[in-house]
């Protein structure tokens, strides 16, 4: 094992186990939309800036009255009608923006999404959260200890970003996705068919927010090493990619999309030109929505889907990097769904 690998896991999923399928896809965005002619002017920007450098012309935020449970379980509901399901066995949530530190938030949303009891936890990998996700609820189905699990992503980085730091302030939005995972076989569409995970905690300051001990009085804000983390959010996406694309048996070049972390559009181009694909394989959905951690992925999924970008049978491939420093991809054949979205 080189050093390069070390502290990193890639799994591809043989056929004659049972895989983890996914079987629906629900999103939910804040009513509440702020392009960047909106924003404050004490952030000393304009359209123009925060267009050209990152991307992003809109994003979403809540509303004083709304949670982020509130986006979950929209999303999460959205992801069972999707599915054409009212139960499932399981719920993973990925977020690092929850109301409180303690209790997990995941049994309250299978509380509010009438699942009862089943078993229900918590993922904060930040932006890596909803493959992280991903990956351990597709653990709990080939493992038989469940043959349906619901995996939730739902940020509220308005209640952490400064508003008053142009660096981060212009990025981060409000959203939330979620996905339906069944039990079947690895040849069917939708089947997940390899993972990659990997962590480097000597990156851990680069993105993050400061606890009561490192900052016992004054707000404790969200804060990026913006520069660092461009260089290694490329060259940990490209290498984690193309690992699960090999597992899969594939090429680079036969992808039909890669729907990456939603980060600003910098890293999508470079990201993009390192993997050697067109930007119409692409997934972005940064204009209108911004970064939204956790949520992005299931976001631009849905994006897609809406702009005809995916279609079934669809080779694809998702992978994101996140505080940790974390990152994550999967592969599969894009099945025949329909998401539901809305807005709350």
């Amino acid at each position: 094992m080189s050093a390069s690998d070390l502290g990193r896991v890639s799994r591809g999923v043989s056929g004659t186990h049972p895989s983890a399928v996914i079987a629906g896809l629900g999103t939910c965005l804040p009513v509440t939309a702020i392009d960047n002619a909106s924003l404050p002017d004490d952030l000393d920007t304009s359209d123009e800036w925060i267009r050209t450098r990152t991307g992003i012309r809109s994003r979403r935020r809540l509303t004083p009255e709304l949670s982020v449970l509130d986006l979950a379980c929209e999303a999460a509901r959205n992801a069972l009608r999707s599915a054409g399901t009212d139960t499932v066995g399981g719920l993973v949530f990925a977020t690092t923006t929850p109301e409180r530190p303690c209790p997990a938030a995941a049994p309250e949303i299978a509380y509010r999404i009438g699942q009862g009891r089943i078993p229900a936890f918590d993922i904060a990998a930040v932006c890596s959260g909803f493959l992280y996700a991903l990956a351990s609820a597709g653990a709990l189905i080939t493992a038989g200890i469940t043959d349906s699990v619901l995996v939730v992503a739902a940020e509220a980085y308005s209640r952490v970003v400064d508003p008053t730091d142009r660096s981060t302030a212009v990025l981060f939005g409000d959203g939330a996705g979620a996905v339906v995972l069944r039990a079947g076989p690895a040849d069917e569409p939708g089947a997940l068919l390899a993972y990659d995970l990997g962590s480097d905690g000597e990156g851990a300051d680069l993105i993050r927010i400061p606890g009561p001990r490192e900052q016992p009085t004054g707000d404790r804000w969200f804060a990026m090493a913006g520069r660092k983390v461009y260089l290694q959010a490329i060259e940990q996406m490209a290498h984690s990619t193309l690992r699960v694309v090999k597992d899969c048996g594939w090429s680079p070049e036969s992808l039909d999309l890669l729907v990456p972390h939603q980060a600003n559009a910098r890293i999508v181009e470079a990201l993009t030109r390192r993997l050697g694909l067109p930007p119409e394989r692409v997934a972005c959905e940064l204009a209108r929505t911004g970064n939204t951690a956790a949520a992005s992925i299931p976001l631009a999924l849905a994006g897609a889907l809406a702009t005809h970008t995916l279609a079934p049978g669809a080779r694809t491939a998702l992978t994101a990097f996140g505080g940790g420093l974390s990152w994550a991809s999967t592969a599969l054949t894009w099945p025949q769904l329909t998401a539901v979205s809305s807005e709350l």
